[in-house]
């Protein structure tokens, strides 16, 4: 070889050890936002980006790179963990092969729609990405009604696996993979190993925890992949999951004391398999329901489910003939076998069936299926035609009671295997997998973040004694911390500020004596975002308030969601100093997962007990998800006590729901246009018992949507007015 020729050759070797590109990967610690960002300006394939353990507020992350395939551009934390992103924060990626882990997204929000997005504009988006151990939680925009997505998955072959999503409140999908003809609709994405924590109810549609697709663009192929995930608590609406495309996968999925359904809501083609569904007898937990062509649902266990209706253990829908995209396909060539049903509310067959919903299922099978209620109780509910559906080889247990065919109705004990499924004795081909395995919780999300949610229960904290005098109150409310309980001495308490409650409090009167408070502005309590109430043993007058309409004690202002109002022996009176003068208050976009009351007396208001009437936009919206009355009383209210209000046709939320008993109601609710001691419109489910009325406005149930439950039993005195049949009535 000549020697040029030699140099040459020699040369470009040692430039080729030298470059960047064939170097050892580089590590660049940032530790402000500047450095990050020229870090990312540097980075080549296989580099890595840590930003410094610590607290990074306000920070608006754009990460993008063009990694290779084994050779990703990682942007991770120093520890894991050890960087929390708070105030108003997010992260965007795009490019190709990019690697995001071990970030924490926590109080605050995102400025824009997204807290994590694969894109940075719709022409610049991530494929062949993965974001892996990151943590969003309570990361929820401060209202309720304004939407956001967690997670946006876009492009193509990502993967979403062991991160931690917990405590949504606003509305919008948790994740959602987001699919158009510009970036190709076969996104075929990964979603594995991630633990979906508790998400409360949103009271309202737009709270799935995943949805894959829309409506408009789901006769089209995504070929995601949703597999060995936890979904604990997620209420936030009927449809944990809303699948909205074609030839997706969800299989070794745990649906834990979840209160919604998996529901094949548009999309064809799609598999369902190998899930573990357990209830624990939590009302409205629910399974899976089947609508649209060509889906298959085989191999999965749901135990102890009470969901029903749409929320059944298992559905099979009515579809709208010649269906626009947004309604309701016929269920078509539907395959559903092999599934275990162990003591569930209901399995529904025709659900939905209406004038417009008026396509029955057709060419379907439904076999080899094992349905157990050890109570004895038949969970089956018909409507309609299932004569395009072929049933066989289907068992019952213990017996075959409901009238379909292809099913045999034997005794089938069952009992808790190793894999604490239970596992039934004989029925061998009938039912799902005797050695069907489920994740572990502890195989899903991180092992560096607690599970458990951060939010502190009432009546945990601390007990600090308050003296009675002039706002005494005041300061120990704001001092408290959360959960601590105030325990008030007998005498009188004046307050004159609005008292914030931004976290879980009690308020509680001596065991002796009398605790009296009054107060000089027109609430005295205002629960806020992360607030919770109780009081006990207390007297409150309205003696002192303003003059000024729309007075109440309690009220609950725009942002507070998923919180708890309970007040016990506690007495209400001399609110008649202006209209509307109530004891509870909702405000406009509001939600109480809660409120109960036992052994109060309210005397003398110009408004109601419980004023859950401020959404009226018909939305299907609504103020509290759950009431709960007993042993109470009530004289000389000008309003409803009780005013709960849920309007529009939106079939996505299982409440109001209103239980009350043992309570008196004397002169209530008389006055007005439309008087009312009770007025309930939209309301899902009410039990009145042993109530009595007397010189009293009716009792007003108005059904607005769905199929409410009115349950009417031994109340005296009362008219009622009702456009649904009371389930039962007595004198």
């Amino acid at each position: 070889m000549p020697f040029r020729v030699f140099m040459i050759a020699a040369l470009a070797i040692l430039l080729s050890v030298l470059t960047p590109d064939s170097a050892k990967a580089a590590d660049m610690l940032a530790r402000t936002q500047g450095e990050f960002a020229a870090a990312v300006r540097q980075a080549r394939a296989g580099d890595t980006i840590t930003l410094a353990d610590g607290e990074w507020r306000d920070f608006q992350i754009l990460f993008t790179g063009q990694g290779q395939r084994n050779k990703p551009i990682t942007l991770t934390a120093q520890t894991p963990g050890g960087v929390i992103l708070t105030g108003q924060s997010n992260l965007r990626m795009a490019g190709e092969f990019l690697l995001v882990s071990n970030l924490v997204f926590r109080d605050g929000w995102s400025p824009t729609g997204e807290v994590v997005s694969f894109r940075r504009t719709r022409a610049h988006r991530a494929n062949n990405s993965r974001v892996t151990g990151v943590v969003i939680d309570g990361f929820s925009k401060q209202r309720r009604d304004e939407s956001d997505n967690w997670v946006a998955i876009y492009g193509r072959h990502n993967r979403f696996d062991h991160n931690h999503l917990v405590g949504k409140t606003n509305a919008g999908t948790t994740l959602v993979v987001v699919r158009d003809a510009e970036q190709g609709l076969e996104n075929r994405h990964l979603i594995d190993h991630n633990y979906f924590g508790h998400r409360p109810n949103l009271g309202s549609n737009g709270g799935e925890t995943i949805r894959i697709g829309t409506s408009h663009d789901s006769e089209s192929d995504s070929f995601t992949v949703v597999t060995s995930n936890w979904f604990e608590r997620c209420d936030g609406e009927v449809e944990i999951i809303s699948n909205k495309s074609g030839a997706n996968v969800y299989r070794g999925n745990v649906f834990f004391e979840s209160r919604g359904a998996l529901v094949l809501r548009h999309g064809d083609g799609n598999l369902v398999e190998d899930n573990v569904f357990i209830g624990n007898g939590v009302e409205n937990t629910g399974g899976i329901r089947v609508i649209n062509r060509r889906n298959t649902v085989r191999n999965n266990y749901l135990e102890n489910l009470r969901g029903t209706n749409f929320g059944s253990a298992l559905t099979i829908m009515y579809g709208v003939p010649n269906s626009p995209l947004n309604r309701y396909v016929r269920v078509d060539q539907a395959i559903i076998e092999n599934n275990t049903i162990i003591d569930v509310a209901q399995v529904f067959f025709g659900a939905g069936m209406d004038d417009e919903r008026s396509a029955a299922p057709v060419n379907s099978r439904f076999a080899d299926n094992l349905i157990v209620n050890r109570d004895g109780r038949d969970p089956f509910r018909l409507l309609g035609d299932m004569g395009g559906v072929a049933f066989s080889g289907n068992i019952q247990s213990p017996s075959a009671i409901s009238t379909l065919p292809g099913f045999e109705g034997r005794h089938v004990p069952v009992a808790r295997g190793q894999g604490r499924l239970l596992i039934p004795e004989g029925a061998d081909g009938v039912g799902a997998r005797r050695d069907l395995q489920f994740v572990a919780r502890s195989a899903v999300g991180v092992d560096w973040y607690p599970k458990e949610a951060r939010s502190v229960a009432l009546d945990s904290g601390q007990i600090h004694v308050v003296e009675p005098g002039e706002d005494t109150l005041t300061a120990a409310v704001l001092a408290a911390r959360p959960g601590d309980r105030l325990q008030l001495g007998a005498g009188q308490f004046v307050v004159n500020q609005v008292l914030p409650v931004t976290r879980a409090l009690t308020v509680q009167g001596p065991e002796t004596g009398e605790a009296r408070i009054t107060f000089s502005r027109p609430t005295l309590f205002e629960i806020t975002r992360a607030g919770s109430l109780k009081l006990s043993r207390l007297r409150v007058s309205g003696s002192a308030a303003p003059d000024e309409a729309g007075n109440a004690v309690v009220r609950a202002r725009e942002g507070a969601a998923g919180y708890r109002l309970e007040i016990e022996n506690s007495r209400f009176d001399e609110m008649k100093v202006n209209r509307a003068f109530s004891v509870f208050a909702a405000g406009p976009r509001t939600l109480a997962e809660i409120i109960r009351l036992e052994n109060v007396t309210a005397e003398g208001l110009t408004g109601s007990v419980i004023a859950a009437a401020a959404d009226t936009q018909d939305l299907g919206t609504y103020n509290a998800e759950q009431v709960e009355i007993a042993g109470s009383a009530f004289l000389d209210i000008a309003g409803p006590v009780i005013d709960l209000y849920r309007g529009g046709t939106d079939e996505s939320t299982f409440g109001p729901r209103l239980t009350l008993t043992d309570s008196t109601f004397e002169r209530v609710g008389a006055g007005g246009a439309e008087s009312g001691a009770i007025r309930m419109h939209g309301v899902q489910r009410a039990e009145l018992t042993g109530n009595r009325f007397s010189a009293s406005g009716p009792v007003r149930f108005h059904r607005q949507v769905g199929e409410p439950l009115l349950i009417w039993r031994n109340n005296a005195g009362a008219e009622l007015v009702a456009n649904v049949v009371p389930v039962e009535t007595a004198p």
